[in-house]
């Protein structure tokens, strides 16, 4: 648009005519953004913020009065604030590479200042102690210019034909050669050890060599000899090996063809015979069982019979005894001691015939002198009586 002004992004547009700027600065300062400027009434300018170079080669002296040629670059701009710009706007806008010459010129004189101060031996081992001082000494005097210092470099330092750096140098450069001897030296004799050690293992590798040949061609005149006499071992030992075999495979079938004869007939054969023991067991039992009835049976039957028989075998014991001369004695007393007799006669036959019925042998039968004496046919003759009567007795009963 006609009379619209944009500056750049690293230029400030400055604006003179009509109102004034900052802290009555002849023009106004626009940095960032446009401004609308009326043409012919108002006059733009623009001054750059961009960074700015400067290089500084000078010849100083130091402390210890020798002179040294000093070369220094120093980077530097314009400050963005407003009261650089107007400071610098002032300065060098008509001619804006008089910054460059003017800061070279200031650092020039404070670079002799701050070398004046120091050894050379400082100097030379402290660049950075240098540069920080002569920073610091130059910040006051680049700000009321507008300008501020972003970095200085102390490029070379050198002290021409008096070769003052390079005695001082000497002894590091005679220590440095030393120690590059030093080195050199261990590592030629690093390199002799090395070419020993390499020579000794190159020996030690060709006797391992060598014995590992003589081991081999042993072993394999060791192979072949037991090869030349494996055939015959080897077949000997095959048939060995057959035979365990077959042993063993005729164990395993004679184990298990006793095993089959056991499960088909010693298994079944136990069992019939078993079968045939319980089964001859219980008709055993059975007949025995039978036999005791039957027994039982008999002698009740027989025990009846001779219970029914008893009084038959007393009536004929009695009879028999009807036609005998038998003598009584003492009356009433040996009648019952007769009947008694006859009593005890039929038990005693009672019990031999049940003991010859239970298998039992009549041993035992009444002693006739344990009959009573009715029974034992004994007559007492009118004598013995009258004997055993007595004179007042004077009687006998006869039956």
């Amino acid at each position: 648009m006609f009379g619209y002004r944009v500056p750049a992004p690293d230029q400030a547009m400055l604006i003179s005519g009509g109102r004034r700027g900052l802290g009555g600065a002849p023009f106004r300062v626009v940095t960032g953004h446009g401004k609308f400027v009326l043409p012919v009434f108002r006059k733009t300018r623009f001054l750059t913020l961009s960074m700015c170079e400067s290089e500084v080669t000078e010849t100083c002296v130091t402390k210890q009065g020798i002179s040294l040629h000093v070369r220094a670059v120093i980077a530097f701009k314009v400050g963005n604030d407003t009261e650089s710009i107007i400071n610098a706007g002032q300065r060098f806008l008509s001619d804006q590479d008089q910054m460059s010459v003017l800061t070279g010129r200031i650092f020039a004189g404070h670079l002799r200042a701050i070398i004046g101060s120091m050894t050379v031996e400082e100097i030379v081992t402290e660049r950075q102690k240098l540069a920080a001082e002569v920073l610091d000494t130059s910040k006051t005097e680049m700000a009321k210019i507008g300008l501020i210092v972003d970095s200085l470099q102390i490029q070379s330092i050198d002290d021409g034909d008096t070769g003052y750096i390079d005695a001082m140098s000497a002894p590091h450069k005679a220590a440095i050669q030393r120690q590059a001897q030093i080195a050199q030296a261990q590592a030629t004799q690093a390199a002799v050890e090395a070419e020993q050690v390499a020579a000794r293992n190159q020996a030690e590798y060709a006797r391992q060599t060598a014995v590992v040949k003589a081991e081999y061609s042993a072993e394999v005149d060791r192979a072949q000899a037991q090869a030349a006499q494996a055939g015959p071992l080897a077949q000997a030992h095959a048939q060995q090996e057959v035979l365990a075999a077959q042993t063993e495979l005729a164990q395993k079938q004679a184990a298990l063809r006793q095993q089959q004869l056991v499960a088909e007939i010693v298994k079944p054969a136990e069992a019939e015979a078993e079968r045939i023991r319980v089964l001859a067991v219980a008709d055993a039992e059975r007949m025995k069982i039978q036999a005791e009835a039957a027994a039982s049976h008999d002698r009740v039957a027989l025990d009846r019979m001779l219970i029914d028989q008893l009084p038959q075998i007393v009536k004929e014991a009695a009879g028999g005894l009807a036609g005998a001369n038998v003598n009584v004695l003492n009356g009433a007393d040996g009648l019952g001691e007769i009947a008694a007799g006859l009593v005890a006669q039929g038990l005693t036959i009672l019990d031999s015939v049940r003991q010859n019925l239970n298998g039992q042998s009549p041993d035992t039968r009444p002693d006739k002198a344990d009959a009573p004496l009715a029974l034992q046919g004994y007559t007492r003759t009118p004598d013995e009586d009258t004997e055993q009567a007595g004179p007042e007795n004077g009687r006998t009963d006869q039956a």
